[in-house]
């Protein structure tokens, strides 16, 4: 079963997007790119270095670089649980007056 994405941010896992600069297998004097996205752990980056291992292993084309940024977009100190519900549009219409 794979995690929510809320849960992974919560448990400290950042967006981490990475570019793989790689030669064609037939033409190694090209370039190609490819882009890989992923919630991960900084500093150790587990998942992304699992799939440079796996392209290293796998795919025919080797690895030129690889360029990376880590985002961390909610910790644990930001979620706050909200108790409660205000809805803006009954209360507009209950204090409406005419004229």
């Amino acid at each position: 079963m794979e995690t929510h994405p809320i849960e992974l941010m919560l448990k400290g896992y950042g967006l981490t997007t990475a570019e793989m600069i790689y030669r064609m297998p037939d033409h190694t004097h090209v370039l190609n790119t490819f882009v890989w996205q992923d919630y991960d752990l900084a500093p150790d980056y587990p998942r992304l270095f699992e799939f440079i291992e796996f392209w290293q292993d796998s795919i025919e084309g080797p690895l030129h670089s690889v360029r990376f940024t880590h985002r961390k977009q909610l910790s644990a100190g930001e979620w706050r649980h909200v108790v409660g519900e205000f809805d803006i549009g009954r209360f507009a219409r209950k204090n409406l007056r005419l004229h």
